[in-house]
């Protein structure tokens, strides 16, 4: 257990961080423009806050935490194995997949925040932790609103056509602002909140339904209507009879019914709610359980699902979504975990969660009065959790999935002492609002340091891959093909690569470059297509590569085919 003034600079630094990691992107001199700058603010931020929690503890024991700590030890172990023994390449393993960062590093990095949240014990900790959520929110609903109403400033390629926030994409957007709803409603209806701030709740909902509707992305309504059944039942339960409060629920136990039946075309609300979409996720969802089936014991690696998709997937695919439309995740993160490192690592993914839910109903269950900050963080978990099993491990969305299920724990510790968590915050805390003592300062910059050298790597190969493409440089393209540490290959890097020089009439370079690529990651089809459709591969190559596109795609009819 952290003293009292740890525990508040650990919290005020997480707020920063978790606010940072969420609100940026930067289009300048990147081809990803999301993900990269998330996954570098991540690793500085989580390793950091490792400083603040070797600072000497009040003793105590928790089984849970203890529990929590094997468990995020195995993690990292049987993520290890994984990445070992997988026949993808080291450096998507470590980074992951262009366009996801869902390699070892990130679930490392999201493990320490898990640890971290569990450190967090005071009440009003917690509700500096909620307040960054809405903070990321009201930047989210601001910009947005602009997109609308005036077009978007940000300078990025958006083929959806739709607001994308700080997510870059209407379907992380969505999913973001279903939760933000729910935390929104849950503080606004507390008995804490002021009554200006009760007043401003109306409006400020009913933008949030209005992008979130504008997103066109069905989680965000999925979520935004559960966040008012979660929060609408904790107000009940408190504000009204047992008798209204069973009504209720019974009540949104059959929409909800209604809503998931409608979801696989079934019942009347299949108009509102089936999207084809849904059925894709369905082949996406096969073909990761194949795929962790087929390697039970390590998988294939950390983020490898995107080389075994071909080989995986169910022959109705082959119809819906199509020979040529892959995916490099299962659109589903306990399947992705399940392909990444087979059954251990999804037995491991589910208890460390399965964590977090024990907390979860322990705190509902010991609650006395409707606790809107109890409420936010429940209401926000749970929304995560059923965005995590149709959706992807976004980074910008995951590092409060993985904080919560951290909060979780460390709000149980002392949800049974109501007096305690009442009066927090109204101690006087002057002996203890100091800064960090200098040692831990330098601590934590030492480990920020640390996580600034390991997440940097995508984001300086991004900027010199980026530089290179714009100044259509021949020598500065080959330099981008030169691994080192700072400049990790990936797929993506390949296949521009190779294009570029293969239309600009440079086919030794598209050669040598495709002769490469196949000996980086044998089990890649698409560098395997590449090696086979260039001008100067020669027969025997041909050959070669259609055998191994024969290999990784066994359902393909017409392999040939452009």
């Amino acid at each position: 257990m952290l003293k009292e003034k740890s525990e508040i600079n650990l919290t005020k630094y997480l707020a920063l961080g978790m606010f940072l990691i969420s609100a940026t992107v930067t289009t300048q001199g990147l081809t990803d423009p999301v993900n990269v700058p998330k996954f570098l603010l991540l690793g500085i931020f989580s390793l950091s806050a490792l400083g603040f929690l070797f600072e000497p503890k009040v003793k105590g024991k928790n089984r849970t935490e203890l529990i929590l700590k094997i468990l995020l030890g195995l993690l990292v172990v049987f993520m290890l194995s994984a990445s070992a023994t997988s026949a993808s390449p080291f450096s998507q393993n470590v980074y992951g997949s262009y366009g996801r960062n869902s390699g070892i590093l990130t679930y490392i990095f999201l493990s320490i925040l898990v640890w971290s949240g569990s450190q967090i014990q005071l009440r009003e900790n917690h509700y500096r932790l909620l307040k960054s959520l809405i903070l990321v929110g009201y930047i989210n609903l601001a910009y947005c609103l602009w997109v609308i109403l005036f077009g978007d400033f940000v300078p990025w390629n958006n083929p959806y056509g739709n607001i994308l926030g700080t997510f870059g994409n209407p379907n992380f957007i969505g999913a973001f602002l279903g939760m933000f709803f729910g935390v929104l409603l849950a503080i606004g209806i507390g008995s804490e909140s002021s009554k200006r701030f009760k007043i401003s709740l109306i409006p400020l909902l009913l933008l949030t339904a209005f992008e979130i509707v504008d997103s066109h992305a069905i989680q965000g309504r999925v979520l935004a209507a559960l966040s008012v059944a979660i929060v609408g039942f904790f107000f009940l339960r408190f504000k009204s009879n047992p008798i209204i409060t069973g009504v209720y629920t019974v009540v949104c136990v059959a929409l909800g019914s209604l809503a998931l039946a409608g979801a696989f075309q079934k019942g009347p609300l299949v108009d509102m709610i089936y999207k084809t979409s849904v059925s894709l996720r369905g082949q996406y969802w096969l073909a990761a359980w194949n795929t962790g089936q087929e390697n039970p014991i390590f998988g294939v690696g950390m983020d490898g699902f995107g080389d075994w998709y071909r080989r995986a997937r169910d022959i109705r695919a082959i119809e819906l979504p199509g020979v040529n439309t892959v995916v490099n995740t299962a659109h589903n993160v306990p399947l992705d975990m399940f392909a990444f490192g087979g059954w251990p690592l999804l037995l491991i993914y589910i208890l460390i969660m399965g964590l977090a839910l024990k907390s979860l109903v322990r705190i509902a269950m010991k609650m006395q009065r409707f606790d809107s900050v109890a409420v936010g963080l429940i209401t926000a978990w749970i929304c995560y959790q059923v965005q995590s099993i149709i959706s992807i491990n976004q980074i910008g969305l995951a590092v409060w999935g993985w904080i919560l299920s951290g909060l979780l724990i460390g709000y149980e510790k002392h949800s049974d002492n109501s007096d305690q968590i009442s009066n927090s915050a109204g101690r006087n805390r002057k002996s203890i609002q100091k800064a960090a003592e200098p040692k831990t300062v330098l601590t934590v910059a030492a480990l920020g340091f640390l996580g600034l050298i390991l997440a940097l790597p995508p984001l300086t190969a991004d900027v010199t891959l980026r530089s290179a493409q714009v100044s259509q440089d021949v020598v500065k393209l080959e330099n981008t093909m030169k691994s080192g540490y700072f400049n990790p290959q990936n797929t993506q890097k390949f296949l521009l690569n190779i294009q570029a020089f293969e239309s600009n009439g440079l086919f030794s370079q598209a050669h040598i470059y495709a002769q490469q690529a196949v000996k980086w990651n044998p089990e890649s089809y698409e560098l395997w297509r590449v090696l086979y459709i260039i001008k100067e591969s020669t027969p025997q190559e041909k050959e070669n590569a259609l055998q191994n596109m024969k290999k990784l795609d066994p359902l393909n009819p017409d392999l040939t085919a452009k």
